[in-house]
Order: structure tokens, then C-alpha cells, then sequence
């Protein structure tokens, strides 16, 4: 959990995706995950976590379902939803937070 303190812990928001390999739904955000690193550039950082390869972080953030989008921001949650969402829906809750 140390790592995960470190990687949360800047002023820059930090939008983390929860997938799995196996889940169709997920594997078609991968594509509109480009689309909003391209959109937002260096202002946001996003991470995509396999939800399989992580399960002690899933189950201490009690993501039940996939895939689910959390944003940080100076260490603090700032904004969680799950289930499939837009490109642009996710760059204008990026762009909220600069």
C-alpha cells in the first residue's frame, strides 16, 4: 500500500482505471484511455490497474464492480464511478480538477 500513498500523491489529478483482461467492456475503454491522455497531456496522469493482478488494492478500495474509474488529487479521492463512461465524459472530470 506504500507504493499506491506514492503514486497518489500529487497536486495533479490522477484518474485510475480498474480493468480486467476479460472483460469486454473494459478492453473497449483501452482505446478512449488514449483519447484522454492525448486530450489532457501532462496536466493528469491515468493508470490502469488489472483488477486480477491487484486484488489486495481492490479489495481494500472495495471495487465491486469493473470497470471503475477513481480520481486523486493531493492524496485525497476527489471522484469514483463505475461502469463503462465516454472519452469526453472523463476529459471534462479531468479538466474540472487542474
Amino acid at each position: 500500500m506504500t507504493k499506491f500513498g506514492e503514486l497518489i500523491d500529487e497536486q495533479k489529478p490522477i484518474l485510475l482505471n480498474f480493468f480486467a483482461e476479460w472483460s469486454e467492456e473494459c478492453q473497449q475503454i483501452h482505446d478512449q484511455l488514449r483519447d484522454v491522455s492525448a486530450a489532457v497531456g501532462d496536466k493528469a496522469k491515468l493508470i490502469k490497474i488489472d483488477a486480477e493482478k491487484n486484488a489486495e488494492l481492490v479489495e481494500a478500495l472495495k471495487v465491486k464492480k469493473l470497470p471503475t474509474y477513481m480520481m486523486y488529487s493531493a492524496g485525497e479521492m476527489i471522484w469514483r464511478q463505475s461502469g463503462k463512461m465516454d472519452a469526453n465524459d472523463l476529459i471534462v472530470k479531468l479538466e474540472e480538477n487542474f
